[in-house]
């Protein structure tokens, strides 16, 4: 059976084109060392991994979160150990100044330095980390604490609701705080700055009762501070736990990724000289081919 010249041209060209196909395919192979560059690959394969890159995108948002969680916290802590500490120091003062063998000139004396004290818990209520006020609430661009100009008052501009992250699905960590909870239950009755503020005139007026009163309401704020500073311990340790857990799983999920779809790079090397050799032969046979001339189609 005789075969038409045209006929033998379009084959050669397909077969060629399916080697060129091939040796391109081989070569994106052993560039990019994976064995899925395309649907065509391994269709269930491809699914698998994209399942597996959308966990570790979620896992990564996770981690940046824990990580933010865990500088709130920390700020916050610090922040509480030092007011702590300016109580305490407010608390042995009160002690001092209601004794018996202290004057009312002595008393007065101080009030300058409890009015320091109030100034630095008022800065230390105003902490922020990464530019966002921590005792706002969910208020986090707005200073939360203000002292008006005649130094008798303390606003709060922040709300109730504390500043939390997501650390999972349906799990939320709270890691800001109201700021009203923290330095005070009853806000227009007692708070820390309000007691700092009583004080300062209770030392000005030489009133031993009422820096023996103080000094009460000192010591529950140190109560209610410090148990402030454990919750936050105690959330400092669940992010920790949850960011093992999110390095373990990342760790798993890209390791099967990586069996899924990462090439044996030894025998796509192979392959892709073996396609070469196959399109270089390809390329030969058909340049004998090619030589033959129009008027064999006449």
């Amino acid at each position: 059976m005789r075969v038409a010249n045209k006929t033998i041209y379009d084959g050669t060209i397909r077969n060629l084109g399916m080697t060129s196909s091939g040796m391109v395919d081989a070569n994106e192979t052993v560039s990019t060392t994976k064995r899925i560059n395309n649907l065509s690959d391994d269709p269930v394969g491809l699914v698998a991994v994209l399942g597996l890159r959308s966990s570790l995108s979620n896992l990564n948002q996770m981690e940046r979160n824990i990580s933010m969680g865990s500088s709130w916290l920390k700020a916050s802590e610090s922040a509480l150990t030092q007011v702590n500490n300016i109580l305490s120091s407010t608390k042995e003062l009160t002690v001092a100044m209601s004794s018996g063998n202290t004057n009312a000139s002595q008393r007065a004396n101080n009030v300058d330095l409890v009015d320091g004290y109030l100034k630095e818990i008022i800065s230390l209520s105003n902490s922020s980390t990464g530019g966002r006020y921590i005792f706002g609430g969910t208020n986090t661009d707005t200073i939360p604490f203000d002292f008006d100009a005649s130094g008798t008052q303390v606003t709060y501009a922040g709300n109730d609701t504390a500043f939390s992250i997501n650390i999972g699905k349906d799990s939320v960590v709270p890691v800001g705080r109201d700021g009203e909870d923290v330095f005070g239950e009853n806000w227009d009755d007692s708070n820390i700055f309000k007691t700092l503020m009583d004080l300062k005139t209770s030392l000005g007026s030489n009133d031993i009762a009422g820096i023996q009163g103080a000094m009460t309401k000192l010591d529950a704020h140190i109560k209610s501070v410090s148990g402030t500073i454990s919750d936050i311990g105690g959330k400092t340790i669940r992010l920790n736990v949850k960011q093992e857990v999110v390095t373990d799983l990342k760790l798993t999920d890209t390791e099967r990724m990586s069996e899924l779809e990462d090439a044996d790079l030894a025998a796509a090397v192979i392959n892709l000289k073996s396609k070469e050799l196959a399109y270089n032969a390809a390329l030969s046979s058909s340049a004998k081919l090619m030589e033959l001339s129009l008027v064999n189609f006449v």
